[in-house]
Order: structure tokens, then sequence, then C-alpha cells
């Protein structure tokens, strides 16, 4: 069937245009200029002038009697996208969908459904699980059930290491986005290295969770140091390096020196690193994370990244637990909150709205910037076109929403940002052109077909 999606807002290689997009056989095959008559939302040029209410404008609506008229021919699906974002679905390199082995947690199936409900259609999975994939008898397990079980594309992460040597990361090259020992660093050097040298032979990513653990828990240095490490190997192997989840000031600054000099480095950060700083911390399970909440000083020196070009991907490191493993504070809680489902619109009304980041910088280190580095360079791009797999978010940029982990399909129901009023809520999904995500709020407002 095909499907119209109608009115909405999308980024072009020309700014922000209201368009109607036809889907049809998992493709998008036409994009139409709004009829005479119905003129475009003014995009403010002045990031700090942007407002939900300016973005998206209500005179762009048009009555049902006049849609009905005009598509008299069309014998599929009209969606209604007055008010919404239309962007490319979104591409998450770092998240912990705890299968095979801690399905109590979350799984495949209710990972990616949540992934979906955030507007992602593309997930990379962390190999923090049992069995760790280090070899292609042990990746089987993880890809038989993304086979039987995944709403949207998963790709795994193989492990680095096996024990004190590394895995085997020649077997699994075809089938991970990259090779990471992600939950604790790699403390040797020499075992890092051998690791570059192998990535580097195999074109791969090392991506790494930079933790030394000689330093106390949330010592900002041990972070850095291992960043500081990594960025010399990089530079000394030629590998594709890639930093997980930077929270610091001095990490940013060792990434930004790092490319200067030539390094074939990238780095992500997480939604709650952007938002919220070490004076928002409260003793509830739901601020314990790994790496910790920084000061302001850390947070603005993240947001700079994201400015300069230095940070290109935002990431959620989505890691659910269950309630009891949340429970017990910040001192008897394990680390790690769920993030997947609520990353874009905290990001949009913390960041956007205020005139911080742009929407157009927002969409594209959420679409692009990961699916070109880990995954093709030609696959991704922040604008919708005629011709590309109709692999869609449609993002509510008016309605305001409070965020409540009840409401999550996540397993994990821990969230720094509950109770937060938020907008651009993702309300539909599309991978290749079917729905695998609508909002129940968006399924009641439709005429499904005309």
């Amino acid at each position: 069937m095909r499907i119209l999606l109608k009115g909405g807002t999308i980024l072009t290689a020309g700014g922000f245009e209201r368009r109607d997009i036809m889907i049809d056989r998992g493709r998008v095959i036409y994009i139409f200029p709004l009829r005479e008559g119905v003129s475009d939302p003014v995009f403010p040029s002045n990031p700090t002038d942007c407002s939900g209410q300016a973005i998206i404008s209500d005179s762009s609506k048009v009555s049902d009697s006049e849609d009905t008229k005009y598509h008299t021919d069309f014998d599929g699906r009209v969606i209604h996208c007055d008010n919404s974002f239309l962007i490319p679905g979104m591409t998450d390199v770092h998240v912990h969908f705890r299968q095979p082995g801690q399905g109590y947690k979350e799984t495949i199936k209710t990972g990616s459904a949540a992934a979906a409900a955030g507007g992602y259609t593309t997930v990379c999975t962390m190999p923090n699980v049992f069995p760790p994939p280090q070899d292609m008898e042990s990746l089987k397990k993880q890809l038989d059930i993304i086979k039987k079980d995944a709403a949207i594309n998963v790709i795994p992460y193989g492990r680095i290491s096996r024990g004190k040597g590394l895995s085997n990361m020649e077997e699994m090259k075809d089938h991970v986005a990259a090779y990471s020992d992600d939950g604790e660093g790699v403390r040797s050097y020499e075992l890092m290295e051998a690791a570059m040298k192998e990535a580097k032979r195999l074109n791969r990513i090392i991506a790494s969770h930079c933790e030394d653990e000689n330093f106390s828990r949330g010592d900002p240095g041990a972070e850095w140091t291992q960043v500081k490490r990594d960025a010399e190997l990089c530079l000394k192997t030629g590998c594709r390096y890639h930093v997980c989840h930077v929270s610091t000031a001095k990490s940013v600054e060792i990434v930004r020196q790092a490319k200067k000099a030539g390094a074939d480095i990238s780095c992500e950060v997480t939604p709650h690193h952007l938002l919220l700083t070490e004076e928002d911390v409260c003793d509830e399970g739901r601020f314990r994370m790994e790496p910790p909440l920084r000061s302001a000083k850390d947070r603005e020196a993240l947001i700079e990244g994201i400015l300069d070009g230095t940070i290109e991907i935002i990431a959620t490191d989505h890691a659910p637990h269950s309630f009891k493993e949340k429970a017990g504070g910040m001192a008897g809680s394990l680390p790690g909150v769920s993030g997947i489902e609520t990353a874009f619109p905290v990001l949009y009304t913390g960041l956007v709205l205020p005139g911080i980041v742009t929407l157009e910088r927002l969409i594209k280190i959420m679409t692009e910037a990961p699916c070109k580095r880990f995954i093709s360079e030609d696959k991704k791009s922040p604008y919708i076109k005629e011709g590309m797999p109709a692999d869609l978010a449609v993002l509510d940029a008016k309605t305001p929403h409070i965020i409540s982990s009840e409401k999550f399909i996540s397993k994990g129901k821990s969230t720094p940002f509950e109770g937060m009023e938020v907008r651009g809520v993702n309300v539909m999904t599309f991978l290749d052109g079917k729905v695998v995500f609508e909002a129940e709020e968006k399924k009641k407002n439709e005429t499904a077909v005309l």
C-alpha cells in the first residue's frame, strides 16, 4: 500500500521545507511541493530565535475537505504530518540489549521496539552479553536472536579481547559494526596496540570504553588518561578509532588535537552528559551511570565539541537494568540508564529550542554521522530524497509531552529525565516503508485510508 506523508517539514540541501512525501515498495518515490496557497513556514536564521511555535505554524494546515478533494485519485494511507519534522531514521552506535544472557534486563525484541519508538532504524549492540561475541560460534547466538526478533536493523559489536589475548576479529569482521570491550577499558597497552593493528588490517573500528581502573571511581583522569593513550596508538597504527561516551573537557581536547594531527579518530557523547551535570544528581539509582555526570565546565566543553565538530556522534548508551538493580540509590545501584526512547526530544528541547545547537546539526549527528562512521559512507544522508529507502521518523515538534518511564517499551525504567516536559517526541517510525512504530495518539488522530 502506498503511503502519503502530508505537510511535514523536511531538511533539504536548501534548508527546511514543507513537503508531501509518497512512499511505495519500501522507498521514497515522490516528494511534492505543497499546493498553491499554502506557504512554507519561516525558519529563523538566528538559532536564538528558535521556538516551537516559530518553527512550525498552525497556519499551514488545510481542511479535511480540501485534502480529500486534492487526493481523490489516491487509494493508500494519508498521514497528516502538520507540525512535524520528517527525518531519516536515526542510528545509535551504542546500546545494550542484554541478550543473550540477561533477558530479564532487556531483550533484542524489547530493545529494538524501544529504539523504533525513539525514531531509530539502526542500532549497534555492545558485546557485554553472555556468551560474549569473541568468535563466530558465540556471535551466531546473538545473530540468530536478531534475525528472529529485531524490529529494526540491529548490528552487534564483537569483543576486542578473549582472556589476555585478542578475540577472533577476522572471523567476525563481516558481521559486526566494530570491536569493543565496552563496560571496561582495555588495560594493557600491548593488547590495545595489537587490537588496533588487527583492526587496521581488517579496515574495522576499535571503539573503546576509556576507564583506567587504577583511578578511583568517577575520577575524570580515569577517562582522559586512556583517551590520551589510545589517541597516540591511533596515530601510531593508523587504526580507525572511536571513543565511547566522552564526558570530560580534557578528553574532548585530546580528541580535538588528535584530529588535527591526522588521527582517524571519532567520539560520541550521550544526551545525559550534554544536558545534565553533577549538580543535578540526587541519591537515586536513575543518576547512577558510567561515566558519571560531570561539572558544568565539562558540559560546556562537550557542547563546544558538538559545535566545532570534534564530537560528531550522539549515542544514548542505552543500558537498562531491572527495578531491583536500580533501587539502591547512588551507592547501591548498577550503572546505566535507559535513553533510547527519549534521546531526540530531550536534546531538541534542551539544546535546539534554547538556540544552543541548530536543528540541522542535531539531525546530522543523529542520522548521517553515526551511519557514515560505522556502517556505510554512502548509506545515509540527513536529507530526505526521492529514491532513498523509506527509513523515516516523524517527530511532533509542537505537542508537549511529559517523560514517564512507566510508558517505556524498554524493560529498563530508569531515566534521569523523569518528569521533564519535552517537545519533538517521535510519533511514527518507518523501516523500508513499513510502519514499525506508531504512537497511540497518532493512531487515534489519523483517518487511515481515503
